[in-house]
């Protein structure tokens, strides 16, 4: 029951069950865990895969860090929201042009984080 519930699209996120999101200048091949950004594979780790998979299901929809960790295992490995400040800042550096000026990937102040809106 926990990997169906994990599993279903969450009300307001695309299904993943078309197998890839494609989104700006990001593909994301879920059954391949695999992400291209502008052209090129981008290596990531299993957290940052999952952090932009969600992301990028829901463009536009705003995520708390509370959220985003709860989708990460259950946020069972993590005490701090925080965590999820220095996962983004990973992600960001690996799929951004410029991570100090994000594009993709935007910061909603006191809230969390969204992926770009179309």
């Amino acid at each position: 029951a926990l990997l169906r519930r994990a599993a279903a699209p969450r009300p307001g996120e695309r299904s993943d069950g078309e197998e890839v999101i494609a989104e700006a200048e990001v593909r994301i091949d879920v059954p391949r865990r695999s992400v291209e950004v502008r052209g090129e594979e981008v290596q990531l780790t299993f957290v940052e895969f999952e952090l932009l998979r969600v992301l990028a299901a829901a463009p536009g929809r705003v995520f708390s860090r509370r959220q985003l960790l709860e989708r990460l295992r259950g946020g069972a490995d993590y005490r701090e929201p925080r965590t999820i400040d220095v996962h983004v800042r990973h992600l960001r550096e690996k799929i951004e042009g410029d991570p100090r000026e994000p594009e993709l990937i935007l910061t909603v102040r006191g809230v969390g984080y969204r992926f770009r809106d179309r």
